[in-house]
């Protein structure tokens, strides 16, 4: 005979299992409605008991409550063939007797409880009790206050989560199984919570259909069958009994198997690992116990050897437990000795402190509730919002902001640092508002004047009593906390090219990747994986969003050979984007308003441009230059002033070197060329700079 091939056979169970347990509970239905064998009733039988010590067996190996998530809907089946099997057996015994039933029931009927019905009428009855008072209850119990613990701790542990993955301490996969256990776990327990009533629902209906059998056995055995009121009772309520008992020891332990799997909540191994742990972890205990044993076997009347053997099992277990804690405690002393020697023999590993966080917010003592969202801290989320809202305006990801308490820091201030360089300081009252002062807002408000750190505006720290009144008169109210969250986007837009690293580059381009595959190649052999991180570095610089990638890429792949500098292909990429960069300087009515160069600059400026790979610098005596500078801002304040961008229009060529020369004087500047305006741009002309007057001599 050919040897059987399990894994084969295991696999193609595994395969078909969905197909086989729809057959299995069609088959339990119709076993309600069709008349078993006596041979197939056995059978059944039998698999009822294999099937309830298994579940007890996996139960008491399981090391999680959740690793068995399919342990409530498994109830349900097995309690609806139990009872399936109940129908089919009363159905035997009222028709046939005891000839319908031989085998198992007639078994637990003769052998278990020992031919005697009155005897069997006993341990049924305890066998219910037990099952049905202490079990089934106490489990109920139990998974009701569990499902409702795990259901109030779910926000808090999704906040845990996302508060961890805000600062890096987890990677977005992480956190994301680490959700969907949680929401398992909610689950199980939400379904425990209602497959508890199943038990107690099948020990309700065993105990009916045990008294059906009884009396409808008296009725056919006495009006049908002839037989005495003896007989009857004999025959009918031992072959009652024999099936009850059959019943209820597999309902009794499939009740034990909910009871353990619910109370197994901070078990972190199996449950005979933890029991052997937890119980042999005190020797002082088992000693006393051992002492109590042994003074009630030689000091009492009772039975000497039972308690004998007991208080010297105990006591060797005392003995060894306690060798075994001294051994324990010898080793981890050795370890702490062995560490301390290499500390102080061997040179201190500080191969971990070389590494730089990309982004670091450091918070002074004053500022923890900002992030303890049990203290109603909001920072930990708007962190989260600053990182996607930067994904889709700037089209890159932001590195985890590690946030630190620095004990160094003032209470009330904090620091942003990106790769170990303070880029940001500040201080905030946690208690207070800021009432920012726009330029038409004239009436002051007592508090504590600075300027705020994102947009240098005069603003005052107010109190919750004085918000509504700053509000009245124009001021812009905000809270600690939009103070820091608005800082750190700010940063984050003038720092997003010194982000971009070209491990980032690269992360960018696997996510083009996967939709343009043949586009990436072909780039990045064109134009090299540095030379596509320095454009992208530029238009970060100039705060154009690069998250149109397929258009960048599709630009550098066609003009890398052309243009071999940094700065030629920037400008090609620029102009490819022009939809892009009017879209986002353009009024609700389509207009972009701009300060122009007049001729004589622009001529001046064209004649005195140096150009290098990666910038174009405006070579003019500095004293020229100042003139020009304070000329450009003058006419970009008064744009300002009226309420719009900072924006200059210029010639293709010098349009780098202009926003190079005005960047570092001029916030949010914007420098377009006629190149970049898009058909349906209306261009709005709000002033002209000149060519400053020479000085004169003398």
């Amino acid at each position: 005979m050919p040897p059987i091939r399990t894994p084969l056979a295991m696999e193609q169970l595994v395969k078909n299992s969905d197909i086989m347990l729809a057959v299995l509970i069609v088959a339990v239905i119709m076993m309600m409605i069709i008349p078993l064998p006596t041979i197939i009733l056995n059978l059944l039988l039998a698999v009822n008991i294999t099937l309830s010590m298994l579940v007890l067996l996996t139960v008491v190996y399981l090391d999680k409550a959740i690793d068995f998530s399919v342990f409530p809907s498994l109830l349900l089946v097995s309690t609806l063939f139990r009872l399936s099997l109940n129908i089919s057996s009363t159905r035997l015994i009222l028709l046939e007797g005891r000839a319908g039933v031989e085998g198992v029931i007639t078994a637990f009927g003769d052998f278990v409880v020992g031919g005697s019905y009155i005897v069997g009428i006993v341990i049924y009855l305890a066998l219910v009790m037990i099952q049905l008072i202490v079990i089934v209850r106490g489990s109920t119990r139990v998974a009701e206050v569990a499902a409702r613990f795990t259901l109030d701790a779910m926000p808090g542990k999704q906040m845990a989560i996302d508060a961890d993955l805000n600062s890096g301490s987890i990677t977005r996969e992480e956190a994301d199984r680490r959700r969907t256990e949680i929401r398992r776990e909610a689950d199980f327990y939400g379904a425990m919570d209602g497959a508890a009533k199943f038990i107690s629902g099948d020990v309700t209906a065993g105990i009916v259909l045990t008294v059906i059998n009884i009396l409808g056995g008296f009725a056919i055995g006495m009006w049908q069958r002839g037989e005495t009121f003896q007989e009857s009772l004999q025959t009918y309520t031992l072959l009652t009994i024999g099936d009850g008992m059959v019943a209820q020891i597999p309902s009794l332990l499939q009740s034990v198997s909910m009871g353990l799997i619910v109370t197994r909540a901070a078990s972190v191994d199996n449950l005979g690992k933890d029991l052997t742990n937890q119980l042999t972890m005190n020797s002082r205990a088992m000693g006393i116990t051992s002492g109590t044993l042994l003074f009630l076997g030689l000091a009492t009347p009772l039975p000497a050897f039972p308690f004998l053997v007991a208080s010297f099992v105990t006591g060797v277990l005392s003995v060894a437990s306690a060798e075994s804690k001294q051994k324990k405690e010898a080793a981890l002393k050795k370890e702490e000795e062995q560490k301390k020697k290499g500390a102080t023999k061997g040179p201190e590993d500080v191969t971990a402190l070389l590494a730089v966080e990309a982004m670091e917010l450091e918070i002074g003592y004053g500022l923890i509730p900002l992030v303890d969202r049990e203290q109603g801290g909001e920072l930990l989320d708007r962190i989260a919002n600053i990182r996607r809202r930067s994904a889709i305006d700037l089209g890159i990801v932001v590195p985890p902001i590690r946030i630190r308490d620095n004990m160094q820091l003032k209470a009330n201030d904090y620091v942003i640092k990106i790769r170990g360089v303070t880029v940001g300081a500040f201080a905030v009252h946690a208690d207070r508002y800021l009432a920012m002062a726009p330029a038409r807002v004239k009436e002051p408000i007592a508090g504590e004047t600075v300027n705020e750190p994102s947009f240098n505006m005069p603003s005052v720290w107010i109190y919750e009593k004085d918000r509504e009144r700053a509000e009245s008169a124009g001021y812009t109210v905000v809270d600690a906390t939009t103070v820091i969250a608005t800082h750190l986007t700010e940063i984050i837009k003038r720092h997003s090219a010194d982000l971009l690293t070209r491990q980032e580059t690269q992360k960018i381009l696997d996510h083009v990747k996967e939709t343009a595959p043949a586009l990436v190649d072909e780039t990045v052999r064109e134009a090299q994986l540095g030379g596509i991180q320095k454009v992208l570095q530029m238009l970060l610089r100039e705060g154009i969003s690069v998250r149109d990638m397929v258009t960048i890429l599709e630009t550098l792949a066609d003009k890398s050979k052309a243009l071999p500098d940094p700065l030629q292909r920037t400008e090609a990429v620029r102009t490819a984007l022009s939809r892009t960069i009017c879209e986002s300087l353009k009024e609700p009515d389509g207009s972009i308003h701009v300060v122009t160069l007049a001729p004589d600059l622009e001529a001046r400026l064209h004649q005195n441009i140096v150009f290098r790979p990666d910038a174009a610098n405006v070579n003019l005596p500095p004293r020229e230059l100042q003139d020009a500078i304070e000329s450009f801002r003058a006419e970009l304040k008064k744009l300002i002033d009226e309420g719009f961008p900072p924006i200059v229009l210029a010639s293709p060529r010098i349009r780098p070197a202009v926003w190079d020369l005005l960047a570092p004087f001029v916030h949010n500047l914007k420098v377009i060329s006629f190149n970049e305006v898009t058909r349906g741009i209306v261009l709005k002309t709000r002033g002209s700079v000149r060519m400053p007057a020479p000085a004169p001599v003398g």
